[in-house]
């Protein structure tokens, strides 16, 4: 099984956007300027900071415009955003985004309780951005929630992923990321869908986007690269999850993420200790901890190396 496993994997980071608009208060613009600017010192290269949608359904990022105005921007970081529509894809480029991502969900009850349309409405409204975002020069990246799983319907035919997944490589998106909406994916059923979507569509156009509800998120993580995937969605701290889906709590930590793949000899590009900063940094602000297991095992380690100091210190 792990024979395939691929030597670097490309961390797609969506603390900022994916995390953030789960907070219930608003955290100030200047904190996530920093947050966004820490993050790409850390050697992530891909970073979705913001969504360009209306502050009437998420409020928490109607600084969007001002953030993506503001960030420094790196050679080799690649920042993105999503956008809901035209209107949402106009202000990303008058911002300077070169990125934009657009979403619809496998399943019909959850996509029209998340955007208010039919998977098929969605779908003909995608016309209106993908088309226009790649005229402007744009790449543009696609979510498809609840692939494994979904909190209104139960099980979801992995036959639709694959023909949803097909109409979005039409349309002209660059990447697929295929989203554990509620957590409920385990890794047998991973490789199964995989395999059936890797049958037809090209490995380096599939991204996997798992949540940690039942702590699943590493493992199946695992059984992805096994099948050859190569790009993984997480969320610094493991900040977010989606407000659509009841109990859908807690995206993949970026930093349990990099821990395992470093543990593995697989590269990332990642500085670990920079990435456990901007765990610490997120904490702060949003005021409360944040779930990523490998940010409390490290906290743990300095607390008792700076104990032990003490006792040295004293019996000096």
């Amino acid at each position: 099984m792990f024979e395939s496993l691929p030597k670097r994997v490309s961390v797609y980071e969506v603390g900022p956007r994916d995390g953030l608009q789960n907070e219930s208060g608003l955290v100030p613009t200047a904190d996530k300027i920093a947050f966004v600017n820490a993050l790409a010192r850390c050697g992530l290269s891909r970073i979705e900071i913001t969504s360009f949608v209306s502050p009437r359904w998420i409020p928490q990022l109607a600084d969007g415009r001002e953030l993506a105005e503001s960030v420094i921007r790196p050679p080799g970081v690649h920042m993105s955003a999503l956008v809901p529509n035209r209107k949402g894809l106009d202000v990303a480029i008058a911002a300077g985004m070169k990125e934009v991502a657009v979403f619809l969900s496998a399943s019909e009850t959850h996509n029209k309780r998340n955007v208010n349309k039919t998977i098929a409405d969605t779908l003909r409204a995608f016309h209106d951005v993908v088309g226009p975002a790649r005229d402007a020069g744009l790449r543009v990246r696609a979510y498809v929630s609840t692939v494994f799983g979904c909190p209104y319907e139960g099980d979801v035919d992995p036959n639709k992923v694959l023909a949803l997944c097909h109409t979005l490589l039409a349309t002209g998106v660059y990447e697929i990321s295929l989203g554990d909406t509620i957590g409920v994916a385990n890794p047998l059923q991973v490789e199964s869908v995989l395999a059936l979507l890797t049958s037809e569509i090209e490995r380096d156009k599939l991204a996997v986007h798992f949540h940690d509800t039942q702590g699943t998120a590493l493992a199946n993580c695992t059984a992805a690269l096994a099948a050859g995937i190569s790009t993984v969605d997480s969320s610094v701290g493991g900040l977010g999850g989606c407000p659509y889906a009841p109990g859908a709590s807690g995206n993949l930590a970026t930093e349990d993420l990099v821990a395992m793949l470093h543990a593995m000899g697989i590269e990332t590009g990642i500085d670990l200790d920079k990435l456990v900063e901007c765990s610490r940094m997120a904490a702060n602000f949003v005021g409360h901890e944040l779930p990523s297991k490998y940010l409390k095992a490290h906290t743990g380690k300095q607390a008792r190396a700076r104990r032990q100091l003490e006792r040295e210190r004293e019996e000096a």
